[in-house]
């Protein structure tokens, strides 16, 4: 599903500068990461005329961070499928146990309370039995004995700052060429903080996603200069003003968690009607609740921003509404990634064969052009985009070839540059 705002005016750009562009991904747990990995892949084989690694802004939420670090690092959407999905990469070693360790040490570190907690309760029964033995009063005194997170975040920490410092990349936001912001939500306050602005660029950027990733009660609070940090979609689900205040020209976003409709859902003959997602207990209203909550917020946004920024050409890429299968996928598991991320993939590819027209003209504006010959391939999958991978690669051939992509880069940017003058 597209969702397409026109500028009504675009600003006036001196025919040598170049359109500015800027990307915003919002969170989704790891199927929503992966959902956006697919959809990030169909843009990147579709569209001719931008490099989605080097863009002029990225913001990241939760999942989506995972996304926009990387490619601000210039770790291109093949490369991420290879390491995410398919697994025969030889830069990003992935395992889905890396980011489902259990969090032992916070349940020691709590349970080693409970003595004293029991002798402090056990005197208050003893001077006010009435008192201490209410249902809130206990839960006040042992509720410290819950952990705050099911699963260490620390292991995905270290695995995103081993990827970031190696092959000429960086952990670093000053350090990137483009702008990188990474959202996450004060425990303590509910401001959210943008890492990477000036007074939180110093934080490594694997730490800034670690904190922005802390899903309440699936991972801890990730303790920075002195504050704890949870998942940056607590205030907001796409964070899209924050390229859309950098001057852009044009916003993508994407966002890949939508509320299930069963009336838009395909249908064969001979089919039952639908049972209400009621049926599914607990786990489908939780899901459905989720989902129209984090759209809804995102909508109200998207409503706002054509009449706050009117020169600015906006398009935002989600999930069909009456997908089943993606609605009914485990939000917290990785053994569907594949099968997500191909779904993210012709979902996005058919979005832009269905408004072509539409697109056409506002992406000419920008220097860029919609590959036809991809689109008309209609059943295309994910696996041929993925066909021929790159010669394997030492830390110095990788150093060597990004060298040699940063010169083919700017040549091609001055020609671009020459034949707008």
């Amino acid at each position: 599903m597209l969702s397409l705002h026109v500028a009504h005016k675009r600003r006036r750009k001196a025919r040598t500068q170049m359109p500015k562009v800027g990307l915003a991904i919002a969170g989704g747990g790891p199927i929503g990461g992966m959902y956006e990995l697919g959809a990030l892949r169909a843009l990147d084989e579709a569209l001719e005329g931008i490099d989605l690694t080097r863009l002029d802004c990225y913001v990241g939420v939760s999942s989506g961070a995972f996304l926009a670090a990387g490619l601000a690092n210039r770790i291109g959407t093949a490369e991420m499928c290879r390491g995410f999905i398919t697994g025969n990469s030889d830069d990003i070693s992935f395992r889905p146990e890396t980011f489902l360790r259990p969090n032992i040490g916070e349940v020691a570190r709590r349970a080693a309370t409970l003595p004293a907690l029991s002798f402090d309760w056990g005197r208050r029964v003893l001077a006010q039995p009435a008192r201490a033995l209410r249902w809130s009063e206990w839960m006040l005194r042992f509720g410290g004995l819950v952990p705050t997170g099911i699963f260490d975040n620390r292991a995905v920490e270290r695995f995103l700052r081993d990827v970031l410092t190696r092959r000429g990349r960086s952990n670093d936001f000053r350090e990137l060429d483009a702008a990188l912001f990474v959202v996450a939500v004060d425990l303590d306050s509910g401001e959210a903080v943008r890492f990477g602005e000036p007074g939180w660029d110093t934080v490594p950027i694997s730490r800034a996603v670690q904190a922005s990733a802390a899903l309440p009660g699936l991972y801890p609070p990730v303790e920075i200069n002195g504050r704890h940090f949870l998942d940056g979609a607590l205030r907001r689900t796409m964070h899209a003003s924050t390229v859309l205040d950098r001057g852009i020209d044009l916003m993508i976003g994407l966002n890949p968690l939508v509320p299930f409709d069963a009336s838009r859902a395909p249908r064969r003959p001979g089919d039952a009607d639908p049972l209400g997602l009621a049926t599914g207990g607990l786990p489908s209203v939780l899901s459905q609740t989720l989902r129209t909550l984090l759209q809804s917020r995102m909508q109200i946004g998207m409503e706002k921003y054509p009449r706050q920024y009117p020169d600015i050409d906006q398009l935002v890429f989600e999930p069909n509404a009456g997908d089943s299968e993606l609605f009914f996928t485990n939000l917290f598991s990785f053994s569907a990634r594949q099968r997500v991320c191909e779904l993210a993939y012709r979902n996005t590819l058919a979005d832009l064969r269905k408004r072509a027209d539409d697109l056409a003209p506002v992406f000419a504006a920008h220097g860029i052009r919609l590959r036809h010959e991809v689109l008309a391939a209609r059943n295309r999958g994910l696996a041929a985009s993925l066909a021929t991978p790159p010669p394997r690669s030492t830390e110095t051939t990788a150093r060597l070839r990004r060298a040699l992509d940063d010169t083919d880069a700017l040549l091609a940017r001055k020609r671009r540059t020459t034949r707008r003058a």
